[in-house]
């Protein structure tokens, strides 16, 4: 069975109907006045949202030197728009992240075959250390008006440890964004599955679904960005 077809039966079965959400309209359906752009690389979400129209307050988190300093010059003059070089999990203290050749595809976890494969450009290249911390650490001081918090996690396989990380904050945060890899793309990471039901037992329901990553020469989805809302 295709993927996309296995999604919606899961989907279908659990009675939820989703549609491909607008960033624009989610935005002002849900209210957003504050982002938390986890994973921000250069900025490009960051730069997206200023381009629809977007004025409330972004925090970046982004714990490479090099993509932080290009983030640093991006948000430059920007008064709404905060910067952290850091990794957000689900511990405190640091680690060694893997560079990736395109920046944007460096993760913590080691990369599968499947995703060099896939997109050639993401093999790695290098390592550094980073700092990382938890969200529930660092969320009195990132969102002190606590309400109507868009989370976007852009981790490339982190995900479910960031998610570990934010167990208080979520009874906050209003609204999640995240990339959901259908096959294992880095070793280790959690899979649509296993972040969907995290975010049920949370009380999120899947609202938005968007095709992301898939294979250059197949045409397979390997990944889709998942949009979560709490109805309170």
């Amino acid at each position: 069975m295709h993927v996309k077809h296995h999604i919606r039966g899961f989907l279908r079965a659990r009675g939820i109907d989703v549609v491909r959400h607008n960033t624009k309209r989610l935005l002002k359906t849900y209210g957003i006045e504050t982002v938390l752009d986890v994973g921000a690389n250069v900025g490009q979400y960051g730069q997206q949202l200023r381009s629809i129209g977007y004025h409330g307050r972004i925090v970046s988190f982004e714990p490479l030197k090099g993509a932080y300093a290009k983030l640093r010059e991006v948000t430059r003059g920007d008064r709404s728009w905060e910067t952290l070089n850091y990794a957000l999990g689900d511990t405190e203290g640091t680690a060694v992240i893997n560079i990736a050749a395109n920046s944007y595809s460096s993760s913590i976890l080691d990369m599968l075959p499947s995703h060099v494969e896939a997109a050639g450009e993401s093999y790695y290249v290098g390592k550094e250390e980073i700092t990382i911390k938890t969200l529930d650490t660092v969320f009195p001081s990132v969102c002190p008006t606590r309400s109507h918090v868009l989370l976007k996690l852009d981790t490339q396989g982190f995900e479910k440890k960031v998610l570990l990380g934010a167990a208080q904050s979520l009874g906050i945060i209003d609204t999640i964004q995240l990339e959901m890899s259908l096959v294992p793309l880095y070793r280790g990471e959690a899979l649509f599955d296993e972040l969907y039901h995290i975010l049920r037992d949370a009380e999120y329901t899947l609202v938005g679904v968007e095709q992301g990553f898939s294979d250059k020469q197949t045409g397979q989805m390997l990944q889709i960005e998942g949009t979560f809302h709490r109805y309170r």
